[in-house]
């Protein structure tokens, strides 16, 4: 029986808690200064709003005030309507609240400021294995260059030493053409003369029958 009250008790008060709202159409400057995130001078903007544009008719209209924006609307959002009487719950709990909120909001920082720094320090391994990739890479290019570049020097060195070697047979085949031209045409030469003498000769016996 005493553990049936204790929950029913227990639940009253956390229905009480859910139920509590700040009616921000009827509620007084000290009543909106309760909630997290609004003091004094945002209260007072929120009356001073109500009373120049008239009732809120959405909770975002509140985002209109001086003073509020996304952040404090986020703080508040649940703890306001639009009808009913204003039931805050007490000023503690919602300071517990507001601590909570800003507790899990640095929790979350820091977890994405983890993830972000983890995420750092991958692209910076990723960014040195590549770099130690292209180094390996351009290392073996110039090992090849020069290997191409000793192997193209031993190709033009025999190049230039066949190119020689066909040059100086030229020379030779030209030198002893010329020689054998040279002697064909002394021999021929000489046949001639001899030639022409015989004729001359013969002319001179036939001169000398005839007297």
């Amino acid at each position: 029986m005493k553990r049936i009250a204790l929950f029913l008790a227990a639940l009253l008060a956390y229905v009480g808690l859910a139920l509590a709202g700040v009616n921000i159409n009827t509620a007084t400057k000290e009543q909106l200064d309760a909630l997290p995130g609004i003091g004094p001078v945002k209260a007072q903007a929120i009356v001073d709003y109500r009373a120049k544009n008239g009732n809120f008719k959405s909770i975002d209209d509140l985002k209109k005030v001086p003073g509020i924006g996304n952040a404090t609307f986020d703080k508040v959002k649940g703890d306001v309507t639009l009808t009913g009487p204003t039931t805050t719950p007490a000023k503690e709990t919602m300071r517990e609240k507001a601590a909570e909120t800003k507790a899990t909001v640095q929790e979350k920082a820091g977890a994405k400021k983890e993830t972000i720094k983890e995420k750092a320090a991958d692209a910076k391994a990723t960014v040195k294995e590549k770099a130690a990739d292209v180094k390996e890479a351009v290392k073996e290019k110039a090992a090849d260059m020069k290997s191409d570049k000793a192997a193209a020097a031993k190709a033009k060195a025999d190049a230039k030493k066949e190119a020689e070697k066909s040059k100086a047979d030229a020379k030779k085949q030209a030198a002893k053409e010329k020689a054998e031209a040279k002697k064909s045409a002394a021999k021929e030469k000489a046949e001639d003369r001899k030639e022409a003498a015989k004729k001359k000769a013969d002319e001179a016996k036939e001169d000398a029958k005839k007297k």
